[in-house]
């Protein structure tokens, strides 16, 4: 019988393989570890206190800037901040919208947090470009015809609107049109005269949407005709004045074909 292999006297005399050691996590890297989900845990949590919990970061004023017809009064009865609560948050956006809806002369406002206890608001206004007598008052339109505000006095240098149709054209302008696209007609013109004759200007006639005359201090007048074309007519108008100093009547309805009457 033959005696074990040379392969097999070497496996007894070794014995079974021994099993590989898993190196071990140093104790100190566990430790540095466990403190800093500590730390970090301390400081989100102090943090979140700090904005929300704590007095030193809360809402104490309220500035605004850039008003010129609305008071400081009244711009923060709308805004309505919330005194006392942490500046962080504070629902600026909501703040904005409030002033917007409550007060309609304003055109825009930016709410901003300037830290550590206040919010600036920063208004504009919107400016009239026209105004509506009715009933006594005033009514003020701005440049894009949104009519804003009702006021007792007529602010200085706005010309008066005049919508007052004739029987031909005027009653299926307004049909066709309606008042709101006269008005903003209207709007269109006075932005679109030469500086110096907007300066000029007493009242803005509008008939149909066709024929819109100007009317000038000293009993002059300019007709406009539509709001078409309004750089143009700008451009002829001004030349027309100029070759036609002591005319009083200006028709640049056809720009390509101006026309100046009296003296």
């Amino acid at each position: 019988m033959a005696g074990p292999t040379t392969a097999e006297r070497q496996q007894r005399t070794s014995g079974p393989p021994r099993p590989q050691r898993t190196p071990r996590v140093p104790r100190v890297r566990s430790r540095t570890l466990v403190l800093a989900l500590a730390l970090a845990v301390l400081l989100t949590a102090g943090g979140i206190w700090v904005f929300y919990g704590s007095q030193w970061l809360r809402l104490e004023r309220v500035q605004t800037s850039g008003t010129r017809v609305l008071t400081t009064q009244e711009v923060l009865d709308a805004a309505d901040a919330p005194l006392g609560t942490p500046l962080i948050s504070v629902d600026t956006d909501a703040i904005e919208e409030r002033l917007r809806s409550k007060l309609p002369r304003i055109d825009s406002v930016e709410a901003e947090r300037s830290w550590p206890h206040e919010i600036g608001l920063k208004v504009t206004e919107r400016k009239p470009v026209l105004l509506i007598e009715k009933g006594g008052k005033f009514v003020e339109v701005d440049a894009a015809g949104v009519r804003f505000a009702t006021v007792k006095r007529a602010p200085a240098d706005v010309p008066r609107l005049e919508l007052t149709p004739d029987r031909e054209n005027g009653a299926a302008s307004l049909r066709r049109f309606g008042t709101d696209r006269l008005l903003r007609e209207a709007v269109r013109v006075a932005g679109d005269l030469p500086e110096a004759v907007a300066d000029d200007t007493r009242k803005v006639k509008v008939r149909s949407y066709d024929s819109i005359t100007v009317e000038l201090s000293g009993g002059r007048t300019v007709v406009w005709g539509s709001g078409e074309k309004g750089r143009t007519k700008a451009t002829t108008l001004t030349a027309l004045m100029k070759a036609t100093p002591k005319a009083r009547h200006f028709d640049v309805s056809v720009p390509t074909a101006p026309a100046s009457s009296g003296s």
